[in-house]
């Protein structure tokens, strides 16, 4: 048995220790926003954010979670989180999702970026895309996300 903070809820887990935080919280906890893409940490469609940075769930087991905070793409999109309610808003004003099966990993990479910066920052097209570049995006909606990436942080400031 594990407890995990996720959302800012303790979680009872009952699952073995090396469980990737991927699987229980889809199979256990049955929070379908966080995607199975890869498996091996390449895709970013796993990405949560653990003590507020952005992770690959699929690979990251629920032992190395105990003790911190996981947030996800249900508490990015709840309006609980004003950096992730700014990247939503951007995300729905640029039509960034086409199949949309990338874009809860997306956003919570472009969500942990922007709370990286310094107050005020604007970010650099550079520093978005490598930022971004963890995460795939097949219908290529790139100049998309790094459109709405700009505007969150401009709506931010």
């Amino acid at each position: 048995m594990s407890t995990l903070n996720i959302n800012g809820r303790n979680q009872t887990i009952d699952a073995d220790p090396g469980t990737p935080i991927l699987w229980a919280l889809r199979d256990t906890l049955g929070m379908t926003g966080t995607k199975f893409g890869c498996g091996a940490a390449l895709c970013g469609a796993c990405t949560v954010h653990l003590d507020g940075q952005a992770i690959r769930s699929c690979i990251t087991p629920i032992s190395a979670a105990e003790g911190k905070k996981i947030r996800t793409i249900e508490a990015m999109t709840d309006g609980s989180d004003r950096v992730g309610a700014a990247v939503h808003a951007a995300w729905v004003k640029h039509d960034v999702a086409q199949c949309g099966y990338c874009q809860s990993g997306q956003i919570m990479s472009a969500t942990a970026f922007l709370k990286s910066l310094p107050k005020g920052k604007q970010p650099t097209p550079a520093e978005i895309d490598g930022a971004m570049a963890g995460n795939i995006c097949r219908c290529g909606t790139y100049a998309r996300i790094r459109a709405a990436v700009v505007d969150a942080a401009k709506a931010l400031a």
